[in-house]
């Protein structure tokens, strides 16, 4: 099974800091498989976009008013649901921020 994992900041975050460096989570992921892409997002390079009444509305950066920003993305291929909040709760933002993941399609 494939699933889109989202990177997220947290509100309110471990304390300490966890410096774990991601490089070593996907490289481990890499190796073995179960990471098939992913990357980081900028949040400054964000744009909202909506239509309301008709006009175009745009926004420079993340949503106004958010709690938490989309910081990046990875595309797991696992064997279930377990192995992949598994494969989540090891990434260092786990404990810095928060994981989101949910079912992705296999394409075709």
């Amino acid at each position: 099974m494939r699933f889109m994992m989202f990177v997220l900041t947290d509100p309110v975050p471990n304390e300490p800091t966890d410096d774990s460096d991601v490089d070593h989570w996907v490289q481990e992921l890499d190796t073995t498989g179960r990471r098939l892409l992913g990357d980081v997002l900028d949040p400054s390079e964000a744009r909202g976009v909506r239509v309301r009444a008709g006009e175009r509305l745009v926004t420079n950066g993340p949503i106004p008013g958010a709690t938490d920003t989309l910081w990046g993305f990875d595309i797991l291929e696992c064997a279930d649901l377990d192995e992949a909040i598994d494969i989540a709760a090891r990434h260092p933002m786990a404990r810095n921020g928060r994981l989101e993941l949910r079912p992705f399609p296999n394409g075709g």
